[in-house]
């Protein structure tokens, strides 16, 4: 992630574990994501933090997640509540497992990234998916940085314009299935759902 943002996240992950909401305000899209894939499918989960409530949504259904964060104790969390899944330390700039899977998803993640860096993210993103492969992720309303804080700790988010979201999309052969800005059902969330063949 950007600059210092993983070793930030190192610093909070207990703090963080234990304040993460897990009322799963995010469950229609991540319903509607789950709708899309085949039974038993593969996810990844880039910025995958402790596991939950996330991933956990998706292992509950039957779905095999390998998970990436660049936090060493966020990484050990996820192996300890999920010990059959694939955790990773590691960073998705430049991420490069060599195989592909059904979903992509980058949910408060990815938006920690610079402008640059989330737009070389998308051949990352279409790297790692299939045929029928689905994206979804988060991002800001409209283009622009912002500072927020957690725990003391500053951490730095970014956006691009949903237009250049778009476009970026379709270079990876990925159609919207599912936009919605600054979501006041889902903490204000805007969200991104994107389809192969979508």
């Amino acid at each position: 992630m950007a600059g210092d943002v993983c070793g930030k996240y190192e610093k909070i992950a207990g703090w963080f574990d234990a304040n993460r909401g897990r009322q799963l305000m995010e469950r229609q899209y991540l319903e509607a994501l789950a709708a899309r894939l085949p039974a038993g499918g593969a996810v990844l989960d880039l910025g995958c933090g402790s596991g939950e409530p996330l991933a956990g949504f998706f292992i509950r259904k039957g779905f095999r997640v390998t998970g990436v964060d660049g936090s060493p104790a966020m990484i050990a969390l996820c192996r300890e509540r999920f010990p059959g899944m694939d955790w990773l330390e590691g960073d998705m700039r430049g991420l490069a497992l060599g195989r592909r899977f059904d979903a992509v998803v980058a949910w408060d993640s990815f938006f920690h990234l610079s402008m640059d860096e989330q737009r070389a993210m998308f051949p990352v993103f279409g790297a790692h998916l299939d045929p029928g492969g689905c994206l979804l992720f988060t991002s800001g309303a409209s283009a622009g940085d912002i500072t927020g804080s957690m725990q003391g700790e500053d951490f730095p988010y970014s956006s691009l314009s949903p237009e250049e979201y778009r476009r970026l999309l379709a270079e990876q052969g990925l159609g919207v299935v599912l936009h919605k800005a600054e979501d006041p059902d889902c903490g204000n969330h805007t969200v991104w759902l994107a389809a192969r063949g979508g």
